[in-house]
């Protein structure tokens, strides 16, 4: 008999499923030019702007990596490059229009997941699910 999957892998199946389904959803909405590494990086950026190296950070890739991802996602019309107004050398990568109406599309599905789970474990549960995954996120989450 195998024991079971300690919690951290438990999270990461979840996680894995939910990401599977919401880039499937994507691919039939009509976003099928993106790889999943694109699409972390999308999740990453801000309506503010966020630098390519804070970018490869959070993503925890080489700055290298981010920068190509982002210059995929440029080419493909998800982002575009401004100057940040905090310091003139500096670039921003935000959401064109094309990558807004990719994120709305994905929020949307992100609900259906959510929807998918309040259901299979009941609200009172999922609730506290949610809250003590929020509770972890004080330990676990550098950025928020």
């Amino acid at each position: 008999m195998t024991d079971p999957p300690n919690t951290a892998t438990l999270l990461f199946i979840a996680h894995r499923a939910a990401e599977t389904q919401i880039f499937e959803a994507l691919r039939t909405a009509g976003f099928d030019d993106l790889t999943v590494a694109q699409c972390r990086i999308v999740q990453r950026l801000s309506p503010r702007g966020i630098r390519v190296t804070d970018l490869a950070e959070q993503a925890q890739v080489t700055k290298q990596t981010a920068g190509a991802l982002v210059d995929e996602l440029e080419r493909s019309g998800y982002v575009v490059r401004t100057t940040d107004p905090a310091d003139a050398r500096a670039r921003l990568i935000t959401l064109s229009a094309r990558g807004e109406k990719l994120c709305a599309a994905a929020a949307a599905e992100v609900a259906k997941v959510e929807d998918e789970w309040r259901t299979h474990v009941g609200p009172e549960a999922y609730r506290r699910l949610r809250e003590m995954l929020m509770s972890l996120r004080e330990i676990t989450d550098p950025y928020c």
